[in-house]
């Protein structure tokens, strides 16, 4: 109409006027209601994905363990990341799946209207041109099926190595277990380039689609009747109709994508959310006694062979029953059991009344150490000091900072063993229940704390006489004081009564105790005394030591800290105390750092992203992304040309060459994209794999120190979500940004006179709404990050959460936690609509001031030129738009790259190996070990753990280190294989100095059984030799030498037994049994043992300390030992106290001196 209007030469001018605003207001109304909608599509989008992360949730907490085996917490974690997040893409393009064939069809209609029949040749190309796209739609899904799965088993594997870390730090196994990730990482990008090859391919079908239908009428139209001549009017209107019919057509693709993905996630969650529940109808909770069961058969998955067999048990009310038995002979099973965690096969089981359940492991959380032992109970005060007193916890608190309002790590990562276990136990106590099931608490502390709780707490005269309980033990002397006595053999009760009856049958069990009680029952007191440390942590790669030392550390840290960590509304969770010196500041910074720029993610980050891709690759796909805008103004300038040919009557005689050029300029620019589009994801998966490569690598080369103050949770959201983004958001959104962007550029060009003070507007807008935005996405990621932490923690215990009943509240939490991060999410969506409707109605402007100018200046413009400025600036709202949208979604995704950039440039530790001090290859060939003045800390800014150590230890001897907890014991050690650097002097090994050495060249010679062992899921033969040094046979000798031999040959898979993540499917002392066979495989001249054989019973332990003597006779032997009489024929005893030593001689020589360690002994009854 407008176009006809400047034609006509005599119309009114008001009547151009009226036309001009008509077109604004339209428009206007139109931005209203679309964003109106897209406000509604956001928000359900938002409580859809709410809705899916609850209910994984809470399924995560009912599921058997069978089905944990094979939904791994990196799994769940991806499905609570990824796939909820697809569901929310999804909503806001749902509504396109009716509304564009709608669109299409009214923009055909007005066409038909317009050139008549000829639309048809144009709807033909567009009919062509979708089954095209199905076909890329449907390989694209198959490849994004395949992808997640290596992205699963990349999370999972990752998962698994930063939990052990310190193992592979000590064995010095990096390299292998790299190599692997690089090799999932490897076969995701193969997968992720075929990809993003469709794309290219279906992108230039896209962009080139409304061009080649238009050149397509066009042509029709202008050759099949000499009478249809090609006006501006026809043709640019037939124009706007076309570009009206672009944005559907683009967007059908992207919502068929977007609903493939979400199917993908659908049918994942929907696997998970059906595996099998707990039966929590499988115990029976009234009965007369207190537990019953009847003939019971247990399995702990429907296909594995049953567990416990033929289990009758009963204990009255009040009783008190040991359950004792061999490594793996089914008791902590027998537990479960009870708990009802197990899958019952025949027979029945019953409890009566309230249960209180103490894991072989502690289970920690990270909040305060009070919080801990209320665990959701009111806070009674006189109660709650007996619970302490009772689980001698009293002196520990008087050690930590805050008292009992100390923060607690992941995982307790700031309590010793002992500790976390005490803690355990005074949660089971406060919680004042019926029942207590209590699986070998005793184990992870000293002798004589054991002595004490056993007195005050589990014994005849404890606080807890009168309720049931079943305590699993190794301790010997706690024998004859418990009621009942239930023997295990390989998964079935061999005897049952109380000590007099078993000593009079002289079964099994007379001969044992005879055995071992003989030599005096007390030591084996302490025998049970460290019995499971390895437990406490199991596979979590915390430090118990750690604590010990910190507790006289850490009294100089910030008394005030969990105020000022809260204040910055960061999650809490803080590592271990000691880190709370930085946190505080580096929360503020953290925050600070990234406000302060309201303009632009720093230009550093998108350098190194252009650096990544490659700097001449970046430069080269700019420039053809100009010369493909150029190509398409071209296209459109000609045809402007072409229309004002109707004006002087000649269209006749060049239409074939008017239509050649149109179709030429109209193929180069589809060439062009897709080259663009080709050599742009070239770049993008490089720079995803360089990233990749980086994180990875610094990962395992940072220095141990890092992995104690960061939750791990926060490590594995830079290696899932932000590569996530790296891999698969930011490539689109580069993609979509080059495009709009001079697709912006191309319509300012051919409108520029009215927008330059437009412009200011804009860029004034935009500013202001990338910087909320880009913010708002910041807080968003770290109020995700306590999401997966706490669902984490939350499988880890679930058992136990599920013990005490406190499911409920833990769903609660989960929530609020969600909550949280919806905040921070809310107001993105909101900002987005803000700022639509801002752009839009700036855009309307542009329209109405373009064709007021047409209307003032109608005498001395020429149609075609009208025309092709009133389209384009109709085309302006649009592009301009999606600019703004593209820039600020690119500068939030970019800021994935600044994150896992910050990860890869932390501080590393010494290199791997030094080239020119290489010891030589028999090194150390005595095993002559000497500490120089020596003394060390954990981290800078921390009192020394040991102070000035000096001593030498000749090749061959084997020494002792005993002391108190805390008293740096494990540090010292840790020295020898620097996971801790020297603060002053230093270690020599056969006269060379360590400090010097690469530290795989130091670690690979050393060989340590560490604490608590670590497995990795995969076979067993990988687990004790990922390297594939050894031989078969070789394997199997070290097996023998562990007594894991009868075990393995059992087993179908023999040496391919699968272990599952963390090893879960091995019982707690057959791991420490293949961490023995690990270093009977490495066999090198300096061994140590950190408390190796705490998990054990004590037949084992006998077995395995015969192997030591036998098979490491001529090596150096440090052995930390709880259970003194294992080291009472040691060649000298080393005491330490408070970091320094106390004493260092012969055992003879050290209880004839009435010192240190003749009170040790004697608190151990091995002296008189």
């Amino acid at each position: 109409m407008l176009i006809s209007f400047t034609k006509q030469k005599g119309a009114p001018d008001w009547w151009g006027y009226s036309l001009a605003f008509l077109m604004f207001f339209t428009a206007v109304l139109q931005t209203l209601i679309l964003h109106r909608h897209f406000q509604y599509c956001f928000v359900t989008g938002m409580n859809i994905r709410t809705a899916v992360i609850g209910a994984i949730y809470r399924k995560a907490l009912v599921i058997t363990n069978a089905a944990k085996r094979s939904s791994t917490v990196g799994e769940v974690v991806n499905l609570m990341s990824v796939d909820a997040q697809r569901f929310m893409d999804l909503t806001t393009f749902l509504n396109l799946l009716w509304s564009a064939p709608l669109q299409i069809m009214l923009a055909l209609y007005f066409l038909w209207q317009n050139l008549g029949p000829s639309v048809l040749a144009g709807l033909a190309v567009m009919i062509m041109l979708i089954p095209f796209n199905a076909v890329i739609a449907m390989k694209t899904r198959a490849y994004q099926v395949e992808q997640m799965q290596y992205k699963d088993s990349r999370i999972k594997l990752m998962n698994e190595i930063l939990n052990g870390i310190k193992v592979l730090k000590l064995y010095a196994w990096e390299n292998s277990f790299k190599e692997k990730v690089l090799a999932i990482r490897q076969k995701e990008l193969n997968v992720l380039r075929k990809t993003a090859y469709l794309g290219a391919l279906s992108t230039m079908a896209w962009t080139s689609a409304p061009f080649l239908v238009a050149l397509t009428t066009f042509a029709v139209y202008v050759t099949v009747d000499e009478n249809n001549i090609l006006d501006a009017e026809r043709a640019f209107v037939s124009l706007s109709l076309f570009n009206i019919l672009r944005f559907p057509l683009n967007m059908l693709p992207q919502v068929i994508s977007s609903l493939v993905q979400a199917s993908v996630s659908l049918k994942r969650i929907q696997r998970f959310l059906s595996h099998d529940e707990l039966d929590p109808s499988s115990v029976d909770r009234n009965n007369t006694f207190s537990v019953t069961v009847v003939n019971g058969k247990f399995t702990w998955a429907k296909e594995d062979p049953p567990v416990l067999h033929n289990i009758n048990v009963m204990v009255p009310q009040g009783s008190l029953l040991a359950v004792v038995g061999h490594v793996g002979c089914g008791k902590s099973s027998l537990i479960s059991a009870l708990l009802g965690e197990v899958e019952k096969l025949e027979g029945e089981v019953s409890t009566r009344g309230s249960v209180a359940y103490v894991p072989q492991q502690a289970w920690i959380q990270n909040a305060t150490l009070r919080d801990n032992i209320l665990f959701g109970k009111p806070y009674n005060e006189p109660k709650y000091c007996c619970v302490l007193e009772a689980c001698a916890l009293t002196p520990d608190l008087e050690v930590l900072p805050g008292g009992d309002m100390t923060e607690i790590g992941e995982k307790g990562i700031n309590l010793s063993g002992g500790q976390r276990q005490r803690v355990s136990l005074a949660r089971a106590l406060y919680s004042d229940t019926d029942i207590y099931l209590l699986d070998d608490p005793l184990s992870a502390v000293d002798a004589h704390v054991a002595k004490h709780i056993f007195d005050n707490l589990i014994g005849p005269e404890g606080v807890l006489k009168g309720k049931t309980r079943i305590l699993v033990t190794h301790g010997i002397s706690f024998l004859p004081q418990v009621d009942n006595i239930m023997v295990m053999v390989e998964g079935r009760v061999s005897e049952m009564g109380s000590y007099q009856e078993l000593l009079k049958q002289n079964g099994a069990f007379a001969e044992f105790l005879r055995n071992y009680a003989l030599e005096d029952i007390v030591e084996e007191e302490e025998a049970t005394g460290r019995a499971s440390l390895s437990f406490s942590l199991l596979y979590h790669l915390t430090f118990s030591l750690k604590a010990k030392k910190l507790h006289n550390i850490r009294l100089t840290c910030f008394p005030q800290r969990s105020r000022s960590v809260r204040r910055h509304g960061c999650s809490q969770r803080i590592h271990s105390d000691q880190q709370e010196k930085k946190a505080p500041h580096e929360m503020q910074k953290l925050i600070q750092a990234e406000t302060a720029e309201t303009g632009r993610v720093k230009t550093k980050v998108f350098l190194e992203y252009a650096k990544a891709v490659g700097l001449l690759l970046s430069v080269f796909i700019c420039f053809l992304y100009g010369c493909q805008s150029a190509a398409a103004i071209g296209g459109n300038i000609w045809l402007s040309q072409w229309t004002n040919d109707a004006l002087t009557n000649q269209t006749q005689e060049n239409v074939h060459m008017r239509v050649g050029v149109y179709a030429s300029l109209g193929l180069a620019q589809g060439i062009l994209v897709l080259i663009c589009s080709f050599t742009l994801a070239m770049g993008n998966i490089g720079a995803a794999r360089k990233l990749h490569f980086n994180l990875l690598t610094n990962k395992f080369h940072t220095p141990q120190s890092f992995f104690d103050t960061t939750p791990l949770g926060r490590i594995i959201n830079r290696f899932s979500k932000d590569i996530y983004i790296i891999d698969e958001a930011l490539p689109s959104t580069v993609l979509m940004f080059l495009a709009t962007f001079f697709a912006s550029l191309s319509n300012m060009i051919v409108i520029v006179s009215i927008i330059a003070p437009l412009m200011l507007f804009y860029w004034w807008v935009q500013r202001f709404y990338v910087a909320t935005s880009r913010q708002l996405k910041r807080l968003e990621s770290v109020s995700r990050s306590p999401i997966y932490s706490h669902f984490s923690e939350t499988v880890t215990g679930s058992s136990v959460i599920r013990a005490y009943g406190r499911h409920s509240a833990f769903v609660v939490m989960s929530d609020m936690k969600v909550d949280e991060n919806q905040k921070s999410y809310y107001p993105g969506i909101v900002s987005n609509r803000w700022l639509g409707v801002r752009i839009e109605f700036i855009g309307n402007c542009i329209v109405l001031f373009a064709a007021l100018f047409a209307v003032t200046g109608k005498d001395n413009l020429n149609p075609g030129l009208v025309g092709l400025s009133v389209s384009y600036a109709l085309q302006v709202t649009m592009s301009l738009n999606w600019m703004v949208r593209m820039t600020s979604d690119l500068e939030s995704n970019i800021v994935a790259v600044e994150r896992v950039k910050e990860y890869s440039e932390t501080k590393t530790e010494a290199p791997w190996e030094v080239e020119d001090k290489k010891p030589p290859p028999e090194w150390p060939t005595e095993g002559n070990v000497e500490f120089h003045d020596y003394s060390v800390r954990y981290r800078e800014g921390l009192d020394l753990v040991l102070k000035n150590l000096t001593l030498s230890v000749k090749g061959g001897e084997k020494i002792g280190i005993v002391g108190r907890t805390g008293a740096g014991k494990s540090s010292m050690t840790l020295c020898l294989f620097r996971l801790l650097e020297a603060a002053a002097g230093e270690i020599t090994i056969d006269g060379v100095k360590i400090s010097e050495l690469g530290l795989h060249d130091l670690r690979s010679r050393l060989t340590i059984i560490p604490q608590e062992p670590v497995l990795f899921s995969g076979s067993l033969k990988m687990n004790l030799d990922p390297f594939e040094k050894y031989s078969d046979e070789e394997v199997w000798r070290a097996l023998q030498q562990s007594h894991l031999h009868k075990f393995v040959s059992n087993q179908p898979a023999k040496l391919d037994l699968e272990c599952s993540e963390g090893g879960e499917n091995l019982s707690v002392g057959q791991r420490q049994l293949v961490c023995l066979a690990r270093a009977l495989l490495r066999k090198t001249r300096i061994l140590i043992l950190d408390e190796a054989t705490a998990a054990v019973d004590l037949e084992t332990d006998d077995l395995i300390q015969s192997t030591i003597r036998t098979q490491f006779e001529d090596c150096t032997v440090f052995t930390i030992a709880h259970r003194l009489n294992t080291i009472m024929d040691y060649t000298r005893v080393l005491v330490l106290d408070k970091g320094q030593i106390a004493e260092f001689d012969t055992p003879t020589n050290l209880l004839s001196q009435r010192g240190v360690f003749y009170g040790m002994a004697k608190d151990a009854g091995l002296t008189q």
